[in-house]
């Protein structure tokens, strides 16, 4: 996991693939180094087919974006503007790729580990987070949330059962106001609302 921190190195060789995911097609470039680069994680696909997209609206963050999948698939549908993070520059260039690639006005890309460059607040914060990347950065990205939420926004999260689900749930419900909105083939997908 250690390259796709530091993938600068690592050979070029860019790919596309197609998926189709709530009513629309999209088309992604991804590369060696970033996440997923075959296809669609199933853990996003759950995510994304279980938050619900009609209370969705303002400002959203995606941390940990990779190559912009969360942001792409839902700002083509979402009215709101998007704002993805990640450390991987490949995978933000990538990320650049798709928005034109899907024609997108309402999305943006930025390069910063975890909230270290973002600015601001969000109605929503969407995330699968990298637990190859550690306990430590997960927990930063899930339990630093709230410092970047509105009053009445919401966390969604995605994470497996076998990850550490129940446990980060029960350290979640320390400063949240949690609730699992679906648990699908041992992926729970949650949602974190400010106390």
């Amino acid at each position: 996991m250690g390259q796709y921190f530091s993938n600068e190195d690592l050979k070029s060789n860019i790919q596309k693939f197609n998926v189709d995911i709530l009513g629309h097609r999209y088309s992604f470039f991804t590369d060696n180094g970033v996440f997923s680069k075959d296809k669609l994680d199933f853990g996003t696909r759950v995510l994304l087919e279980n938050i619900p997209l009609s209370i969705l609206h303002g400002r959203i963050l995606d941390v940990g974006c990779g190559y912009g999948v969360i942001d792409i698939i839902l700002g083509k549908i979402v009215d709101a503007e998007f704002l993805g993070v990640d450390v991987n520059r490949r995978a933000l260039h990538l990320a650049d790729m798709n928005k034109k690639e899907n024609k997108l006005n309402n999305v943006s890309f930025l390069e910063s580990s975890c909230y270290e460059k973002v600015e601001g607040k969000f109605n929503y914060i969407i995330t699968n987070p990298p637990i190859r990347a550690g306990k430590k950065i997960v927990y930063e990205i899930v339990m630093g949330a709230k410092d970047y939420l509105e009053d009445n926004g919401s966390l969604f999260i995605v994470v497996r059962k076998e990850q550490g689900a129940k446990s980060m749930i029960r350290d979640l419900e320390k400063i949240y106001k949690v609730e699992v909105l679906n648990k699908i083939k041992g992926f729970f997908v949650i949602k974190c609302d400010l106390d």
